[in-house]
């Protein structure tokens, strides 16, 4: 029998001090605008520069749909909430945004040991990585990433929204996160905890140790580079990726399985922040808008608005 009497959930937010509330929109109003448009403008870059179709670039473009779509799902409820005007939500409503929420977050953690793949490629193979990396295993790579989130993104959101919920209703988060949502089940959660651990080692600790796999073949491979410009090219071009894999590996470990995980909503509060917003707006910045390759890309963008507009 369904024991399920809620139909919607209070969202708690942040504060309730009305002068922090607003310094609070207006902070996450501008990251949230970063991320849209960064991510959006490396997105229409490499669409339309010929030669910025490459694998690397390729993810990279993958990586910012996810960012766009894992952004969107989350923050403009959250500002509505800072303005004292999004405080509920509907129980379809909340169980859409733990469904997207993890079909993003696990797409990524998949997406980010591809594009460490094709870095190892790249620069332990680089004869034959037009070989290796040809469209049909990118295309492969990517599918298998998106296939990954959603399969095991589904499940998870699933068994977690079959569970009876007969009140408290107050969610002690600024989304619907799944940690917290489970805390007002009128249930043992138990097999959703241990899912939710079975799922972070199969999608952080696995990708993770594939990644580590990866950069020490990398290394390898840069300590015989004898030339100071290659050690400069190749230590660029994989730091930018190691930065947001630290980042993103350590957050998420840290929140789902480190000690008192689920316990603490302050701290998950500010690492889902990273997740929501931080790393979105910073993985255009690391990645692509100071590679020399994208800058080329574009000045050429504006230069045709210029004799598009004269």
């Amino acid at each position: 029998q369904n024991e399920t009497t809620v139909t919607e959930f209070i969202l708690l937010g942040f504060s309730s001090n009305p002068a922090l509330r607003l310094c609070l929109f207006a902070l996450f109003s501008v990251l949230y605008s970063a991320t849209l448009i960064g991510n959006a403008l490396v997105f229409v870059l490499i669409c339309l520069d010929y030669r910025l179709h490459s694998p690397m670039y390729f993810f990279l473009c993958h990586l910012s749909i996810v960012d766009i779509c894992y952004a969107s799902n989350n923050v403009p409820h959250m500002l509505r909430n800072l303005l004292g005007q999004g405080k509920t939500i509907s129980f379809a409503g909340c169980g859409t945004q733990i469904h997207l929420y993890l079909i993003f977050a696990l797409t990524e953690c998949v997406l980010l040991a591809m594009m460490s793949y094709d870095r190892y490629v790249a620069i332990c193979h680089p004869l034959r990585y037009a070989l290796i990396m040809n469209r049909r295993l990118c295309l492969t790579l990517a599918a298998v990433s998106w296939a990954f989130g959603f399969i095991f993104g589904t499940l998870q959101a699933s068994l977690a929204l079959h569970l009876p919920f007969c009140g408290p209703c107050e969610v002690d988060h600024f989304f619907c996160e799944i940690l917290a949502v489970l805390k007002l089940a009128c249930t043992d959660t138990t097999v959703n905890k241990v899912l939710i651990f079975v799922v972070c080692v199969c999608f952080l600790l696995f990708p993770l140790a594939l990644i580590l796999i990866s950069y020490v073949h990398i290394l390898a491979t840069i300590l015989r580079i004898r030339s100071a410009p290659g050690w400069h090219k190749t230590i660029s071009t994989c730091g930018s990726h190691l930065t947001v894999v630290s980042l993103f590996y350590g957050n998420a470990i840290f929140m789902y399985m480190g000690p008192g995980s689920g316990n603490s909503s302050g701290r998950e509060k500010v690492l889902s922040l990273f997740y929501s917003l931080v790393s979105p707006t910073l993985n255009p910045l690391i990645y692509s808008l100071r590679n020399k390759q994208v800058k080329e890309a574009l000045l050429k963008l504006q230069r045709r608005k210029r004799v598009f507009h004269s």
